[in-house]
């Protein structure tokens, strides 16, 4: 079959995200609301700042503004995470980043499936942050034997959606009519069901080992837990949240606000308590759990390993001054020490990109090439084509997550008291095996983007 009677990856994926947004937004009304929060302060955010609005025109990101999102699932086993691979792939996703929160208390290890070209990023940013369960962490035997066999017990994919993934992986795409049927079918995976899969009296016993591993193991799918808008200004919605009914987390997890923004941003309002019903002897019986919440991000630029290496010692300090995990009570005291603290880490966009800290999208000056002859042009290494305005940049846009925001996203909705007691450490091996391939290494990713927009900026300036 032509490949041009398959539909396109991007609009597959584009598809998806609306239909996983418009659930969500059934679920969980609060979503809905905070989507017109975001758009508001969004659209406000670029009234008071064109250059900003020029900058997201620049990259290609105005367009896709409105649309990104992210979306968090956790599966219990290799089997799911592998098929997941293989679902997501039709929707042209790969896994990028290996993350371990097992350091931060949390029992999961994970990976980003995401679209990894940018032209892909900018046609349809959805990402999924993907989670493995480590079973092996359950140190009651009996019950890690029972949190085994209610997993093997489930299938959280329905037969359809199977066949057409094994239709796609043989034929090399889906026609328009089967990416209709997909996207239905896919969806059925994060639906969310208020039905659990073991008693009560298991239920507590496995929260009581840890809450995030009751909420994998006791239903019959892994429900989408939230989904992420992007905002221009997280300070804004945080703090206009109670206006609408909206409960936000006490800290804004990830970095200060800055100059220039730098990794990602986190806050989410406080996750539903909803009603469970529980199979029992004499028939249902009620109970509740809280695991789906609303989050909202702030991205900013992608940083370099030695960016990312001076952030990740900043951030320490900064938790080693405050002495405890960031909560409600340390709040003020936490924005105060991380602002101070990260005072050591450049806010400029010269600076940053003279320092090697953050990674940047080359673009050319064609305006200016009358005014220098070619032999001027060639003479000049990257420094000096720069200080004449012939190369400008800008910032490569965050497209991961950060580990410790994350985890702590997923303590203060889970209702656990945040904890700095680590877990044993987890394997990237043993999670490539679950997964059944390899990760794509994230800091090669921006690099290649950066690498390729200052090629074709010295082509154009004819310099090659």
């Amino acid at each position: 079959m032509s490949t041009s009677a398959f539909k396109n990856k991007d609009e597959i994926r584009t598809l998806f995200s609306a239909a996983m947004s418009e659930m969500y937004k059934s679920e969980v009304p609060q979503y809905g609301t905070l989507l017109d929060l975001v758009a508001c302060i969004n659209k406000g955010t670029m009234e008071r700042d064109p250059r900003l609005e020029q900058n997201l025109s620049l990259g290609g990101e105005l367009d896709r503004l409105s649309m990104e999102r992210h979306g968090a699932i956790r599966v219990g086993t290799p089997g799911e995470l592998s098929t997941l691979r293989r679902l997501f792939a039709i929707m042209g996703m790969e896994p990028v980043g290996y993350y371990d929160l097992a350091p931060a208390g949390v029992p999961v290890h994970a990976t980003a499936f995401r679209a990894v070209e940018e032209k892909s990023l900018n046609k349809s940013p959805f990402r999924v942050f993907t989670s493995l369960l480590r079973l092996e962490l359950i140190d009651d035997a009996e019950l890690r034997e029972v949190a085994q066999a209610a997993l093997q017990a489930r299938n959280i994919f329905t037969p359809k959606v199977i066949e057409l993934i094994q239709l796609h992986e043989s034929n090399g795409g889906l026609t328009f009519e089967q990416a209709e049927v997909f996207v239905a079918e896919a969806l059925e995976t994060f639906r969310w069901h208020s039905s659990a899969t073991v008693s009560l009296e298991t239920f507590n016993k496995l929260q009581q080992q840890h809450r995030l591993i009751a909420d994998v193991v006791a239903f019959k799918g892994p429900h989408i837990n939230h989904l992420t808008p992007r905002t221009l200004d997280i300070d804004a919605v945080q703090a206009s949240m109670p206006s609408k009914g909206i409960v936000p987390k006490a800290v804004i997890e990830g970095p200060p606000k800055r100059k220039v923004d730098i990794l990602l941003r986190q806050t989410s309002f406080k996750a539903l308590n909803e009603h469970i019903a529980f199979p029992g002897d004499g028939g249902e019986v009620n109970g509740s759990h809280s695991a789906r919440f609303g989050e909202i991000e702030q991205r900013g630029a992608a940083l370099t390993i030695k960016g990312r290496e001076l952030y990740d010692r900043l951030l320490l300090i900064a938790k080693a001054e405050l002495g405890a995990p960031p909560s409600e009570v340390n709040a003020h005291q936490y924005a105060e020490i991380l602002q101070r603290v990260f005072q050591d880490f450049p806010d400029d966009i010269k600076s940053l990109h003279d320092n090697d800290l953050v990674f940047v999208r080359y673009y050319p000056a064609l305006d200016k090439i009358p005014n220098f002859q070619d032999s001027d042009l060639k003479a000049w290494p990257l420094k000096g084509l720069i200080s004449e305005g012939l190369i400008k940049y800008s910032p490569l846009v965050y497209e991961d997550f950060l580990p410790v925001s994350a985890a702590g996203i997923f303590q203060s909705n889970l209702g656990d008291e945040a904890s700095d007691t680590g877990l044993s450490g987890s394997s990237r091996n043993e999670f490539e095996t679950a997964l059944g391939s390899g990760v794509r290494d994230e800091f090669s990713l921006y690099q290649d983007i950066q690498a390729r927009s200052l090629d074709s900026s010295l082509k154009a300036l004819r310099i090659v």
